[in-house]
């Protein structure tokens, strides 16, 4: 563990997986870590792994009141030192075929993946003006490339460019810099949790759901599985964060593995080859 103090960042998702990770490596090499986290014995076990410099508080992006406690609890204390970065991390994946997919849903996964990421951005502003500190954002390849089912998740990251886009120039002139984060598939619980929050759903869709995208599914999930087992470690993605957070000019954007290069080749390509080769990249998924 490095002994530099390199000031406070505040993570959100950090139970596990690509929050996790960051949280851990920010910790290792010198930045005190505030880890949000929505369930205790996650923040327990996160406690475990790191040096006392990490510690953890709960933080909902889509609870108001939660917010403002963690915004709260982190300005109380770092006093005037302020923040040197926010890491938004939270978020969740819903899939299913547009035609069917709840409403419900929909807004479930814009409010934690889009408007969750600027409530807490917006909460911790002074901290981070104070220190002239540094915004990440973690978006993802799927924030440039849609896929059949993925519509729900790849439209909340589609918005993540956007905004982190505006959100970097909005900010220039107080010299805060803002970055975003593009893994392809990385190697984190998400693969599991999606796969079985993906069944639980389609399960609980109407029967004509499947007798008319049910070739489709069987093959978007044999597609997941196969790019599961192709994914890259989450410390790829805290290597990432870490250097947007240090380096004397840090990118604005950070693709992160192999499959992500491929699939920013893909954005290139006029729409229906596009269409086509991602639904063949699918057909041939085993």
């Amino acid at each position: 563990m490095s002994t530099e103090n390199r000031g406070a960042v505040v993570v959100t998702g950090a139970s596990t997986g690509i929050g996790a990770a960051c949280a851990l490596h920010l910790d290792a090499i010198g930045f005190r870590v505030f880890a949000g986290v929505r369930k205790e014995a996650d923040g327990a076990a996160l406690e475990a792994k790191a040096s006392e410099r990490l510690s953890t508080l709960f933080l909902d992006v889509t609870d108001a009141a939660s917010i403002d406690a963690a915004r709260q609890a982190v300005a109380d204390a770092v006093g005037g030192a302020g923040l040197a970065g926010l890491v938004n991390n939270a978020g969740v994946s819903i899939n299913a075929p547009l035609e069917f997919l709840p409403i419900d849903l929909l807004r479930k996964q814009l409010e934690i993946n889009v408007t969750g990421q600027i409530a807490v951005t917006q909460a911790f502003m002074d901290p981070i003006r104070a220190a002239t500190g540094r915004i990440v954002i973690i978006g993802s390849t799927s924030g440039r490339l849609s896929i059949p089912m993925g519509g729900p998740y790849c439209a909340s990251k589609f918005a993540i460019e956007a905004l982190t886009d505006s959100l970097r120039m909005e900010l220039k002139p107080w010299r805060i810099e803002v970055a975003l984060v593009q893994p392809g598939a990385i190697d984190t619980p998400i693969w599991e949790k999606s796969l079985a929050a993906g069944d639980e759903l389609l399960a609980s869709l109407p029967p004509r759901m499947m007798e008319l995208y049910g070739p489709l599914v069987d093959k978007v999930k044999n597609g997941a599985k196969a790019s599961a087992r192709g994914a890259v470690p989450a410390q790829l993605v805290a290597d990432c964060v870490a250097h947007a957070l240090t380096a004397p000019k840090p990118k604005t954007r950070y693709l992160v593995g192999k499959d992500s290069r491929v699939q920013m080749l893909l954005t290139h390509l006029p729409d229906r080859w596009r269409d086509a080769l991602i639904l063949k990249m699918i057909e041939k998924a085993i």
